[in-house]
């Protein structure tokens, strides 16, 4: 067992071996790829500090370790994708991910905090603290032996191979680009520097085949060049609309993520509207066309979104639970409105609309539990707001969710879906101190709204019995 144990400790990393140099070699790419026989190798024009100009200081000092690391021990390895594309752009990346030729198991032996996730796509998340470097090895050609579908989406790929192979698996060509810190070159395989230039996108290969091996990438497309105000070529778009029925086919959870990222972009009104207008919305979000056909949804709507926008730009967090509570909301008020008209209760009935339309959606996109119940506390706030007597305002000021609540509130009254006075009072009322509010309660006593859902009125304190004389009662006169 002891021998066994200090073989496994000290066997040199499956696929590593020396070549007739002495230097490390890495993936056996031996005969996994029947399609690279017939595969032109694409040599990357590789651009230099002087023109590509990136602020090294904006490059995660994390990633830049995950490189180092890997490349100390004679790996490749490159920070790739979207963050290069931003670094480029000037902009400050949200998250970094890095390319190697190092296998996954290879590249999780050397850091500490490292695991190896995916079924499809295999990756490393390297950990440091809070942030998360993702790092994959680089992907081969696809061949006629992968794991696909009957509609030709990958279902598993895990197939390793050369960095050119691995551009020309990315969607874009200003997604393929590859940035080095140590030598702080860019190599660029597909043009993506003159696309990047020109503001356009395009897709690598033959767009209508890439969007059957993996339908989201309609929607990246979409989000890209709403995010980045960037062309989308005319091959690259045309195929769209005739295969957006491929969404079906997706995994909600993974619409699920997709609507999550084009909501929080810094541009979801840009992108619900380029979705619409590309017929995409059918196969993630259904529902979109009943709220933006009506006049007051799509206000609504509208309104939403332009402020959750404002708030990206401006660095404020964002609630994903407000946000979807605020897409679906047209739906629900609508669906409530009819059956309060059929007779049914007032909260019942509010309930059972809110039943119905997460009910609908959840069959193509997977809203989380956790954020259906942010959704439904937002939603059943809305009745309360109109009730303002006895204790019932100041207990709602308790409640978890009230200031998402009346954020929402507000966001109803600007748009004509709510009382604008209502709104104004509540805000005066939550934002004040304690002798202010009840000044506030005060002056309702006796008008309709004081004297809603319950009596304004202090309650009649109950008679006590007079005690025995001499049973210790107050001197005459005293306060009792």
């Amino acid at each position: 067992m002891i021998r066994k144990f200090f073989k496994r400790m000290f066997a040199k990393p499956a696929g590593l071996g020396k070549d007739n140099a002495g230097k490390p070699t890495h993936l056996n790419l031996g005969s996994r790829n029947k399609a690279a026989a017939s595969y032109t190798v694409h040599k990357p024009k590789v651009w230099g500090v002087a023109e590509h100009k990136i602020d090294r200081r904006l490059v995660s000092h994390n990633a830049i370790r995950v490189c180092e690391t890997l490349q100390a021990k004679g790996y490749k390895a490159f920070v790739v994708g979207g963050a290069v594309r931003d670094l480029l752009l000037g902009m400050r990346p949200k998250d970094f991910d890095v390319a190697t030729d190092a296998s996954p198991e290879q590249t999780q032996r050397l850091f500490r905090r490292a695991r190896i996730i995916g079924r499809r796509f295999q990756i490393v998340h390297v950990m440091f603290g809070p942030e998360t470097i993702e790092t994959s090895t680089f992907r081969a050609l696809t061949t006629g032996n992968s794991d696909t579908d009957e509609h030709g989406r990958v279902l598993r790929d895990n197939e390793f191979g050369r960095q050119d192979e691995d551009a020309s698996r990315r969607d874009f060509t200003v997604n393929a680009m590859y940035y080095d810190p140590s030598t702080e070159t860019v190599w660029d395989y597909h043009h993506g520097m003159e696309d990047l230039r020109a503001k356009t996108l395009r897709m690598i290969g033959e767009p209508a085949v890439r969007y059957r091996e993996d339908p989201v990438r309609m929607l990246r497309v979409v989000r890209f060049a709403a995010k980045l105000n960037f062309n989308i070529e005319p091959a690259t778009y045309a195929p769209i609309a005739s295969m957006s029925d491929l969404l079906r086919n997706v995994p909600a959870s993974r619409l699920f993520d997709e609507m999550l990222k084009l909501l929080m972009s810094g541009s979801a009104l840009a992108c619900l509207k380029g979705l619409r207008q590309a017929g995409l919305h059918h196969g993630v979000f259904p529902l979109l066309d009943a709220i933006l056909e009506d006049e007051a949804g799509e206000a609504f709507l509208t309104e939403a979104l332009a402020r959750t926008d404002r708030r990206v730009h401006e660095g404020k967090p964002l609630s994903p639970g407000f946000l979807f509570a605020c897409l679906l909301w047209h739906l629900v008020l609508e669906n409530w409105e009819k059956r309060v008209k059929a007779g049914e209760v007032k909260f019942p009935a509010l309930f059972a609309a809110m039943d119905e339309v997460l009910a609908e959606q959840a069959e193509r996109t997977a809203i989380p539990r956790r954020l259906t119940g942010d959704m439904r506390e937002i939603w059943a706030f809305q009745p309360r707001f109109e009730k303002r007597a006895g204790k019932a305002p100041f207990r709602m000021l308790e409640q978890q969710k009230f200031r998402a609540a009346l954020d929402f509130f507000e966001l109803r009254a600007l748009v004509g879906n709510a009382d604008p006075e209502l709104a104004r009072w509540w805000r005066e009322f939550s934002d004040g101190e304690s002798s202010n509010r009840q000044a506030l309660l005060d002056k309702l006593r006796g008008s309709p709204q004081g004297d809603a859902g319950g009596t304004s009125s202090k309650k009649r304190r109950r008679r006590r019995k007079p005690k025995a004389a001499g049973a210790g009662q107050p001197p005459s006169g005293e306060a009792q």
